[in-house]
C-alpha cells in the first residue's frame, strides 16, 4: 500500500471529519487515570500500567500534541498568527485556572479532613500542611503537589506550540531531530528539568523528555492528515509493534498478584523511567498510538455505542480529567479512613465513573449547542458579505 509521506504541503481534504479514535482513546485513557490515581483501588489492576511499560499519561499527552496541531496548526493556517496565539493563550490561562483550583481544593480539603482523621503523609507533602507560604509557589508552578503534575506540563507544551509549529513549518526533520535530541539529553542527565519546591528531582514529568513525545503526537497528526485521517496501514510496522506490546507484556504482567507462575525472561525495566520518558515507554506508547490510528477496524469501533461512550468523555477532557482528580482524592481519603474493603470498593467505583459520565453528557450537549451556533453565525455572516 503506497501512502505519501508527512508534509504540510500535501492537499488534505477539504471537509475535515471529527476522527472518533482520538476521542475515543483519550476518554479510555481518562477513565484509567481516574483507577490509577487511587493507589488502593483495587479496579487500577486491570489498567494499561499492568500490562505494558506506559501508562494512561503517555496516551494523554501524545493525543494532546495530535489534537494541538488539528486545533491550532489549521487555525494558524486559516486565520494567521494572531488569531493561533491568542487561541493558544486562551486555552493555556484556562488550564492554569483549573490547574491552580484543584490546587486549592486538594489542600484545603485534606487539611479539613485531618480535623476529623489522620491522613496518610503521601496524600499531601508535609510542606502543604502548615501556613501560606507555598501560595506563591503554587501560582507560580514552583511547587507542583504529586498526583496535580500533568496539566503545567501540557500547558507548557502547548504555550511551546506556536515555536513547535514554526520550525515544523521549516522542516519536518529538522523538529524531530531537536526533539530527540533534547529527549536523550534529559534521559542521560535527569538533571536537566524544572525544579519542584516539593521533590528534589524536579518536575515529576520533566518536560525535556515529554516534549518528544508531545511532538510526535504533532507529527502523527501531520502524516494522517496528509492520508486522509489515518496513518497508513504497514503489515511489517504493525508486526513490529505486535511484537513489542507483546514482549511488554510478558515483562510488565503482575504475576505475583494473580498468583502466577513469572513468565519473564529479563528483569522488567526500571519504573523510574516514567520521569524522562524512558525508550521502553516511549516505544510502548508509540506502537498503541500507531496501531490505533492505522487501523479502519478501530475507526468503525470508535462510532459504535461503547466507542460513543469512551468519545463522550475524550470530547471533554479538561473538565472529566478535572472532575476525576477531585473525585480521585476523595477515594484516597475514604479508603485511608474507612478500610479498602471489598463492598467500600464497588460503591466508590460504580459512583466514581456514574459522575463522571453524569457530568461529561450536559458539557458535551452544551458543547453541541455552541458548535451549531458559531456554525450558524459562520453561514449568516458569508450569506450577508455575499449578499
Amino acid at each position: 500500500m503506497q501512502a505519501s509521506t508527512p508534509s504540510l504541503t500535501s492537499n488534505p481534504p477539504k471537509k475535515h471529519l471529527r476522527d472518533h479514535r482520538v476521542d475515543a482513546l483519550r476518554g479510555l485513557a481518562l477513565l484509567m487515570m481516574l483507577a490509577d490515581h487511587v493507589p488502593d483501588d483495587l479496579a487500577n489492576r486491570i489498567t494499561i500500567r499492568n500490562f505494558s511499560f506506559a501508562d494512561a499519561a503517555e496516551i494523554f499527552v501524545m493525543l494532546a500534541g495530535y489534537a494541538s496541531f488539528l486545533a491550532y496548526g489549521r487555525l494558524i493556517d486559516r486565520q494567521g498568527w494572531l488569531t493561533g496565539f491568542q487561541r493558544i493563550f486562551s486555552r493555556c490561562l484556562k488550564l492554569y485556572i483549573y490547574q491552580t483550583g484543584l490546587t486549592f481544593i486538594f489542600i484545603w480539603t485534606v487539611r479539613h479532613w485531618r480535623h476529623y482523621q489522620p491522613v496518610p503523609e503521601y496524600i499531601l507533602e508535609p510542606q502543604l500542611a502548615h501556613g501560606y507560604d507555598w501560595v506563591w509557589r503554587i501560582l507560580t508552578f514552583d511547587a507542583l503537589p504529586s498526583y496535580l503534575n500533568i496539566l503545567p506540563l501540557y500547558i507548557v507544551l502547548l504555550a511551546l506550540f506556536p515555536l513547535i509549529y514554526m520550525v515544523l513549518k521549516k522542516s519536518v526533520w529538522l523538529l524531530l531531530a531537536s526533539s530527540i535530541i533534547i529527549w536523550a539529553i534529559a534521559n542521560i542527565d535527569p538533571h536537566l528539568t524544572i525544579p519542584n519546591w516539593l521533590d528534589p528531582n524536579g518536575w515529576y514529568l520533566n518536560p525535556f523528555g515529554w516534549q518528544l513525545l508531545y511532538i510526535l503526537g504533532i507529527l502523527g497528526a501531520v502524516w494522517a492528515t496528509s492520508n486522509h485521517g489515518s496513518l497508513p496501514s504497514y503489515r511489517w510496522l504493525k508486526f513490529i509493534c505486535w511484537s513489542y506490546l507483546f514482549g511488554a507484556f510478558i515483562l510488565c504482567f503482575p504475576y505475583e498478584y494473580w498468583h502466577l507462575g513469572a513468565l519473564r525472561l529479563f528483569p522488567v525495566p526500571p519504573s523510574i523511567g516514567k520521569a524522562t520518558l524512558a525508550p521502553w515507554r516511549l516505544l510502548d506508547i508509540m506502537s498503541i498510538f500507531y496501531l490505533v490510528q492505522s487501523s479502519q477496524k478501530m475507526k468503525e469501533l470508535a462510532t459504535t455505542k461503547l466507542g460513543q461512550a469512551f468519545a463522550l468523555l475524550g470530547r471533554n477532557s479538561l473538565e472529566v480529567f478535572s472532575f476525576g482528580t477531585v473525585l480521585d482524592l476523595l477515594g484516597r481519603l475514604v479508603f485511608s479512613t474507612f478500610g479498602t474493603g471489598i463492598f467500600l470498593q464497588i460503591i466508590l467505583n460504580i459512583v466514581g465513573f456514574s459522575l463522571t459520565y453524569a457530568l461529561a453528557i450536559p458539557l458535551d450537549k452544551a458543547r453541541q449547542k455552541a458548535k451549531a451556533a458559531r456554525t450558524a453565525t459562520s453561514i449568516h455572516t458569508s450569506i450577508k458579505r455575499s449578499g
